[in-house]
């Protein structure tokens, strides 16, 4: 599973920690390097995630691992009126007020630090909860799942945008081969945290995806669970209902 995965296999910190000081230290250069690395595509499947959810029409909607702020950003297209940002990572955060603030949309997206399994929100808060790129992250998965249960009201739409791994050829190789080599060499150029891109292809590799993320999704108590594989599969778009 994904938690026995750490970005620094020296330190004695738990993922939480780990994970938290490897996007402080990335956060600075860590847009450019997506669009790099994602050759743009990353772009295409935030529109996808919106354009689900845009039909539902919520009006509030909580962005879990928000990061700087990508997905918060384009949720404006939703129409909702409130919009939360959370993320642990204060450095990936600040990024994203920045962002915020020069679009003006500070009245509607708030930014928020805080821990995915202990949301610091009421239950039946949020009539959609979006992770984009996250929950691969989570400590303990099945925790943060339950915990966006909890706080997603009742028939409220839960949408997951998630690498995943090819099952055909050839670009179960390809995927291979970018995760193992191009992406950590891209990390090791750019980045001044040698550790951290080479820790985001190998959590990828490891995540539950497909069939066995929706059953993971139907064990806490979601409905109506689908998956959506992307660009030939290396990366999936998952929606499930409370």
């Amino acid at each position: 599973m994904s938690e026995n995965i750490r970005p620094y296999k020296d330190s004695e910190l738990g993922k939480k920690e780990q994970v938290t000081q490897m996007f402080d230290s990335i956060s600075n250069n860590y847009d450019g390097l997506n669009r790099v690395i994602s050759f743009g595509i990353d772009i295409k499947w935030r529109k996808r995630v919106v354009a689900i959810l845009k039909k539902k029409q919520p009006k509030t909607i909580l962005d879990i691992a928000t990061g700087t702020g990508d997905l918060a950003i384009n949720l404006m297209e939703t129409g909702a009126k409130k919009i939360i940002g959370l993320d642990i990572s204060p450095g990936m955060l600040e990024v994203g007020k920045t962002k915020v603030a020069d679009k003006k949309l500070s009245d509607t997206i708030e930014m928020v630090v805080g821990d995915s399994e202990q949301l610091p929100f009421a239950d039946n808060s949020f009539d959609a909860v979006t992770v984009a790129f996250g929950v691969r992250n989570f400590e303990n998965l099945e925790k943060g799942l339950a915990e966006i249960f909890r706080v997603l009201r009742p028939k409220g739409t839960f949408v997951v945008l998630e690498t995943s791994v090819p099952t055909k050829s050839p670009f179960k190789q390809g995927y291979a081969f970018h995760c193992n080599y191009i992406l950590p060499l891209v990390g090791r150029l750019f980045s001044k945290d040698r550790s951290a891109y080479s820790y985001l292809s190998a959590s990828a590799a490891v995540f539950p995806h497909g069939a066995d993320f929706n059953n993971i999704l139907r064990k806490i108590g979601f409905i109506e669970v689908t998956n959506k594989p992307q660009t030939f599969g290396v990366a999936s778009i998952y929606v499930a209902t409370k």
